[in-house]
């Protein structure tokens, strides 16, 4: 990319931007946007303009993430993010916000994991991204990700390391979340059971993910746990 782009004056990415090292710094300088979802996917840069379909996309998302990020807290087993967290994985030239992460202490004290401080800040708290493979990722899959999430993101994830991938869609009459592990060349699914919950290995619980209509017709969703 030789020359600079603007975007409706919200978004201007700068010349030269033709490597992950290129992306990287242009995140740790001041000109970098909040607000768009900008990802640097296989040598690509990708912009995600569009607002979240609330009940279909937002909604799920906000359930999952308070759910884990309560459960992580109670057990002491480490940080949940939920959008606005750049995650950097440059065994496979991927930088990208999920929608949910999870890291736990553990990757972090054994370096599997760092949180990177803003270059352009001398606040060492001032952390801009996340390097490394995280221990956990969800994906709500929306209408113009299917490709991404279902296979460019779930081939990625598995070679960097990402120990569990949860995959959401609730685009359609039959809400589906499906986990999956690490198999030995990709990531396999986990079984669902007879009353529909998944065991995820990384956090040692099973989980079943419903929804219903509230009193006003609109979806509410439940992620709950095995008692």
């Amino acid at each position: 990319m030789s020359v600079g782009i603007s975007i409706d004056h919200q978004l201007d990415i700068p010349p030269g931007l033709d490597t992950l090292d290129d992306f990287r710094r242009w995140v740790h300088s001041d000109d970098f946007p909040e607000g768009p979802r900008v990802h640097w996917i296989g040598g690509r840069l990708e912009i995600e303009m569009a607002a979240d379909n609330v009940f279909r996309h937002s909604s799920p998302k906000t359930e999952i993430g308070a759910v884990l990020s309560q459960f992580v807290k109670i057990h002491n087993l480490g940080h949940v993010f939920i959008d606005q967290t750049l995650i950097t994985m440059p065994a496979v030239d991927l930088s990208c916000e999920p929608d949910v992460v999870f890291v736990s202490h553990d990757a972090i004290a054994e370096g599997r994991v760092i949180p990177v401080p803003s270059r352009s800040s001398s606040d060492p708290d001032s952390i801009r991204e996340i390097e490394g493979p995280p221990d956990l990722i969800v994906e709500i899959v929306s209408e113009g990700s299917v490709t991404k999430d279902t296979e460019r993101l779930y081939h990625d994830y598995f070679e960097a390391g990402v120990l569990e991938y949860w995959l959401v869609d609730a685009r359609r009459d039959e809400l589906s979340l499906q986990l999956f592990g690490r198999g030995e060349e990709e990531f396999v699914p986990v079984k669902i059971d007879a009353d529909g919950f998944q065991h995820s290995t990384v956090l040692n619980k099973d989980f079943v993910f419903s929804r219903r209509r509230d009193r006003n017709g609109l979806w509410s969703y439940d992620l709950a746990e095995r008692a």
